[in-house]
C-alpha cells in the first residue's frame, strides 16, 4: 500500500454520481459530517476483481443512514454499480473499497433535515493490515480504556463515523505500548470487539464469541460463523466476561481489513494459534476468491 498521503494520490473516484479526477473528490470544511458526525461508511474488499459481499456491505450502508436519519439518494443497484465502476476504473483487482455517505454544507447546526446528502466511493490496493510475518504468529493485543457505549445512547448497529473516534484513541494508546490493537469492553464491562474488528475465542474445539448486541455485527464475522458452522464446529455467541479469557486456548479476530486474523496475547493473557484458527483462516480465504462460474 503507498505511504503517500490520501489526499494526494492519483487516479479517480466515484462521487455524487460522477467519475472525478482523485485529488478534485473534496468537501467543504463546514460541512455538517465533519462537524457533527453525520456520516456512514462501508469497508468493503475485492479479490480477483470481485467485492466480497457487495450485496451485504451496500445494504447495510443504506441501513446504517437510515439509523442516522438520511436516505443515501441512490438505490442499492445504483451503488453496486458504483462501486463495480470504481474498481475498473481504477485498474485493481485486489483491492479495498470505501463508499462514504455524509451530510453536506447545506445547514450548520444541529439540525440539518434539508442538507443535500452526498455519496463518494474510493478504491485503492490494501495488502494485509498487520505485519504479514507477525500476523501468522499472532499479534499481541492491549486493553481498551473506553467501552462501546450503550446502544440506548448510540446508534451502535450502523457503520457511523462518529463511533469509532474511542477507536482511534485506543488504538493510538495500544500501538505507543507496542501492541498492534486493543480489546474493547461494552459499557456493561462484558468482552465486546477490538478498535476495527470482531473478536472469536475457541476452548476445547468450542468457538465463542461475544453476543453482537452493542456492536457492529461485522459481516466477516457473520461469514466466519457460517464457515465454523460448516466445518462442524460448535459456535457460541454469548456474553462473555473478561474473566474467563484465560480460559481460553485459542484467540483471533475478523474484519474486512484484518480478514481471519490469530492473536497471542490480549495484555499479558497469551494465546497459542491453533488448529480451528488456521482452519478458518485457510477456509476465509477460499471462501472470498471469486467462484468459477460453471461451462
Amino acid at each position: 500500500m503507498s505511504a503517500e498521503p490520501f489526499d494526494k494520490r492519483d487516479g479517480w473516484m466515484w462521487y455524487d454520481g460522477e467519475i472525478v479526477p482523485w485529488n478534485e473528490a473534496k468537501v467543504h470544511v463546514l460541512t455538517h459530517g465533519l462537524h457533527y458526525g453525520s456520516c456512514v461508511f462501508e469497508g468493503e474488499r475485492a479479490y480477483g476483481g470481485e467485492i466480497f459481499k457487495l450485496d451485504e456491505h451496500t445494504a447495510r450502508l443504506k441501513e446504517s443512514a437510515r439509523l442516522l436519519d438520511f436516505e443515501i439518494p441512490y438505490s442499492e443497484a445504483e451503488i453496486n454499480a458504483a462501486c463495480r465502476e470504481i474498481l475498473a476504473r481504477q485498474k485493481l483487482t485486489d483491492a479495498y473499497i470505501r463508499p462514504v455517505a455524509w451530510r453536506g454544507s447545506d445547514m450548520m447546526g444541529v439540525s440539518a433535515q434539508n442538507n443535500k446528502i452526498h455519496l463518494a466511493i474510493a478504491a485503492w490496493e490494501w495488502p494485509s493490515y498487520f505485519d504479514p510475518a507477525q500476523r501468522l504468529k499472532g499479534i499481541r493485543i492491549d486493553r481498551a480504556k473506553y467501552r462501546r457505549p450503550d446502544p440506548q445512547t448510540a446508534p451502535s448497529t450502523s457503520k457511523a463515523a462518529g463511533l469509532y473516534m474511542i477507536c482511534t484513541i485506543s488504538k493510538h494508546a495500544a500501538e505507543r505500548n507496542g501492541y498492534a490493537d486493543a480489546l474493547m469492553l461494552d459499557w456493561r464491562g462484558l468482552v465486546a470487539e477490538c478498535t476495527g474488528a470482531n473478536i472469536f475465542f475457541v476452548k476445547d474445539g468450542v468457538v465463542h464469541t461475544p453476543l453482537a448486541d452493542a456492536f457492529l455485527n461485522g459481516i466477516t464475522r457473520q461469514t466466519v460463523i457460517d464457515l465454523a458452522k460448516r466445518r462442524g464446529y460448535q459456535v457460541l455467541e454469548r456474553q462473555i466476561q473478561p474473566e474467563e479469557l484465560s480460559s481460553f486456548d485459542e484467540c483471533f479476530i475478523t474484519g474486512t481489513a484484518a480478514e481471519v486474523t490469530p492473536v497471542s496475547e490480549i495484555a499479558g493473557l497469551h494465546f497459542q494459534p491453533g488448529p480451528v484458527t488456521a482452519t478458518l483462516m485457510e477456509d476465509y480465504m477460499a471462501e472470498v476468491q471469486p467462484k468459477k462460474k460453471a461451462a
